[in-house]
Parts: structure tokens; C-alpha cells; sequence
């Protein structure tokens, strides 16, 4: 299944590079992309059509793989943590916290010092001041158990999310808050090769630790005395994995906007199709993230072209039903098959 998805995840960033409002023909697509990858030289008259392909629209579906990639990985860590079959990448409030930083770029011009970093620093900054609240307000004097998580992670994104209505609704200006809008339900518009490799590098790491906590999960979903039996300190893997979701999460945030569902659906497909090992789960849930939301961008930008709808309303409006689907089909509980 790893290397089926492999392929077909291949295949899908050729097409999202192929496809688009602007006509460059497959013949083209590929010569540019040889000419970039090996150095090659093209002509003055193709520099227009190799920025197309090359700068704007390879640099987009890579970081839309990478981002799909680090959802689905995420939502698995959440669900494990919480032991929550509706828990995704937002439950603990993060995506709200950084649509609050993310807004006051846009609407209000805050650190327009930082130039075209100053949408991701400020929504990274104030994930991170969310995680932090978050953190604060749900530990105990016995940890952080899963439904002070869930309670504190929901009730402050309630907070994060009515701050962030009212700087929309207070915006002076139509075209600022139509932006706002866009950011809130997901976005890769504003893609470049810059962005990719912290991304890449936090999804990345965030996986590998995750792939070695393994075992470690597979305790930790089955409850905390059993963790507990089987030498497995609950609230401190809670604690770690609290850390690592919300790292990853705010970073992929800061530069895509909260695109739902990816989280909540992905691991429950996968844990259909490879039960629920997570060491299973980790190897298949980050590449099926990665196919999702490529085609989930390619459809955003062709659906109404030349105008991009937001890449979280495709993946609701695919997700929704077929997550339907599954679940009527019977024969699958959270956890197991």
C-alpha cells in the first residue's frame, strides 16, 4: 500500500502541475520540469510558461503534499491522545489561535515590518501563544488527561474564533476581510519555494518521533491503566505528543490557513484499510493526506477558474460524504477495524 500510494502520489504532483487556469500543454510541463530539475536552459520566450510551471505551480502542490501529509499525521497523534474518534489537528485550538495572529496581518497590518513573513510569523506566534493557554489551563495536579484537553482545546477555540469574527466584521476594507476569509477555510495561493522546507523539515521530524512512539501509541490509545501495565507513563507521553501535534500543526497552519477534515478523515480511512497498529497507520495516513490534498488544490483551482475557491471547502465537500459512506458501511469502531 506504501508503494501504491507512493505512485500514485507521483503521479498526482505531475498532474498538479499539468493542470491549471493557465494553458501550458503537457509537452511544455515536462520540458520544463527536466530543464528545472537538471539545470537545463530554455528560451527567452518560455520564461513566462517555465515561472508558471516551476516558481508557481510545483512549488504549490509540493507544499500541498507536505501539508496533507502533516494533518493526516497529526490526526492520527490527536485521536491517540485523546482517545476520541472525533478529534482532528483544531480540537486543541491551535488552528483558532493562529487565525487571531493571521487576521491581524491581514486586516489590521500588524508586523507589516516582516514583509511577505509577516502572515506566517504572526499566525506561528500566536499558535504557539494558544498552545501555551491551552497547556496552562488544561494541566492538572494529575497531568493532562483527554477531557481537559478536549474541553479546554474546544472552549478556547470558541474564544479564538468569535476575536477573529469580530476583526472580520470590524475590517474597513471588502478585499482585506474577503482575504481573511480565504485563510480561515484554507488556502495555498500564496506558495513559494521559501515556505517549503521549514514546513518540510518540522512535518518530517514531527512523523519520525512519532513513528518511534509507535508502540508507544498503540498503549496509549487502548487507555491509561493499560499504558500504565504495559510501562508506558500516560501523562507523559500525553505531554509530548501535546508538544509535538502543536508544533507541527501551528507550522502548517501558518502557511496553508486551517484546512479541516484532512485530520479527522484521513486516519480513520487508513485504520480501515491497515487496522489499527499505528505503526501501520503512521506509514500509510501521511501519503494518503498527501493525495488528498494535492487533488483537493487541483480541483480548488479548476472548479471555478480563473477564481480559487478555498481548499477547505473541497475537502469538506469531498470528505463529508465519503466519510459517510465508510462509517454506514458497518463492521468499524474507533480503534480497531
Amino acid at each position: 500500500m506504501v508503494v501504491v500510494l507512493g505512485l500514485l502520489l507521483l503521479g498526482s504532483l505531475v498532474c498538479g502541475v499539468g493542470l491549471g487556469a493557465a494553458g501550458v500543454g503537457w509537452e511544455d510541463v515536462f520540458r520544463f520540469l527536466g530543464a528545472g530539475f537538471t539545470g537545463g536552459v530554455i528560451g527567452a520566450g518560455d520564461v513566462a510558461a517555465y515561472t508558471i510551471v516551476w516558481e508557481i505551480r510545483l512549488s504549490r502542490v509540493v507544499l500541498a503534499a507536505v501539508v496533507g501529509a502533516g494533518l493526516a499525521t497529526v490526526g492520527v497523534a490527536v485521536q491517540a491522545m485523546v482517545r476520541n474518534a472525533l478529534a482532528d489537528p483544531f480540537v486543541l485550538g491551535i488552528s483558532s489561535g493562529a487565525a487571531v495572529g493571521a487576521n491581524a496581518v491581514i486586516l489590521l497590518g500588524a508586523f507589516a515590518g516582516l514583509g511577505v513573513w509577516a502572515l506566517s510569523v504572526s499566525a506561528f506566534g500566536s499558535a504557539l501563544a494558544a498552545m501555551a493557554i491551552v497547556y496552562a489551563v488544561a494541566r492538572s495536579a494529575h497531568g493532562l488527561t483527554p477531557l481537559r484537553l478536549i474541553l479546554t482545546g474546544t472552549a478556547m477555540a470558541y474564544g479564538f474564533e468569535a476575536l477573529t469574527t469580530v476583526m472580520v466584521f470590524g475590517a474597513a476594507r471588502g478585499e482585506a476581510a474577503r482575504s481573511a476569509m480565504m485563510w480561515l477555510l484554507g488556502s495555498l495561493g500564496g506558495a513559494t519555494w521559501a515556505r517549503v522546507p521549514i514546513v518540510a523539515v518540522t512535518v518530517a521530524a514531527g512523523w519520525a518521533w512519532l513513528r518511534l512512539r509507535a508502540e508507544a501509541l498503540n498503549a496509549l490509545a487502548m487507555g491509561d491503566e493499560t499504558s500504565a501495565a504495559l510501562g508506558v507513563p500516560a501523562a507523559r507521553l500525553r505531554r509530548e505528543l501535546f508538544l509535538v501535534t502543536a508544533a507541527v500543526t501551528g507550522t502548517v497552519v501558518a502557511v496553508s490557513g486551517a484546512i479541516g477534515f484532512v485530520g479527522l478523515m484521513v486516519p480513520h480511512v487508513v485504520r480501515m484499510l491497515v487496522g489499527a497498529d499505528h505503526r501501520r497507520v503512521l506509514a500509510v495516513a501521511p501519503l494518503a493526506g498527501a493525495v488528498l490534498l494535492v487533488w483537493a488544490d487541483v480541483l480548488s483551482r479548476l472548479l471555478f477558474a480563473p477564481v480559487e475557491l478555498p481548499v477547505g471547502v473541497i475537502t469538506a465537500v469531498v470528505g463529508v460524504p465519503a466519510f459517510l459512506l465508510l462509517m454506514r458501511r458497518g463492521g468499524y469502531a474507533f480503534g480497531g477495524r
